[in-house]
């Protein structure tokens, strides 16, 4: 599953183009319009980062953010305002927001502060899979088989290692550090090459159109992301 976004912004230009912008790099976006739809959507906790406008009728996103903490939801949040006085910042910070973007903001900026929350905030309802299905594949990482279309696929170890990882954490960007740490242990021989031409060996072997992957997907100068 995708990492959800919710977007709660009433400027209908923006809030199309930043839809736009999420969802072209695989996350599901859910939008509210006003401070009060956008508390109700948030507080079902579905969301796995909430980009919150400051400015919005109904309700404020400061008071919003100070609700949603007081109900005891934990969800990333991002404030956006227009507004550059520090003063502000501070107040959305101490009422729980995780991070703080001043409007107009660069959108590599924007996706570089969810990728960033996405990583550091804990997905707890995320356990590792046993078996995952993706289009025409099957993994099944307890007996260590992969089938494509019902015919057998062979995997290294390693490469079995890193589907399972990137599997685990689909929706999010895996960095090329992450991966030297968590799937080879930092092996001294071991460069962030090696990920690039394992990457490459799976989607040879998995992905019906190596060349544009459906779901293993580069973020440039970062790492991967795996979305089904």
């Amino acid at each position: 599953m995708n990492s959800r976004l919710l977007l709660v912004e009433d400027e209908p230009g923006l809030s199309l183009t930043v839809t736009d912008l999420l969802e072209a790099e695989g996350y599901q976006v859910d939008t509210a319009m006003d401070g009060l739809t956008g508390l109700a959507k948030a507080g079902t906790g579905e969301y796995d980062v909430v980009i919150l406008d400051v400015m919005l009728p109904g309700k404020s996103g400061f008071d919003v953010c100070r609700e949603l903490r007081q109900k005891g939801c934990d969800t990333a949040i991002i404030m956006l305002t227009a507004k550059t006085h520090v003063t502000d910042r501070v107040v959305g910070l101490k009422l729980g927001a995780d991070d703080y973007l001043a409007k107009p903001f660069d959108p590599s900026e924007l996706l570089a502060r969810v990728e960033s929350l996405l990583r550091r905030v804990p997905k707890k309802k995320r356990i590792p899979v046993a078996q995952f299905e993706f289009g025409n594949v099957s993994a099944d990482f307890a007996l260590g088989q992969v089938h494509k279309k019902g015919e057998p696929v062979t995997l290294a170890a390693k490469e079995l290692q890193l589907l399972r990882y990137l599997i685990d954490r689909r929706g999010t960007v895996v960095s090329r550090d992450e991966l030297l740490q968590n799937v080879w242990e930092y092996q001294a021989e071991i460069s962030s090459r090696t990920i690039d031409v394992h990457v490459a060996w799976l989607r040879q072997k998995l992905e019906d159109n190596p060349q544009s992957p459906q779901y293993i997907h580069t973020v440039r100068g970062v790492g991967y992301r795996f979305t089904a």
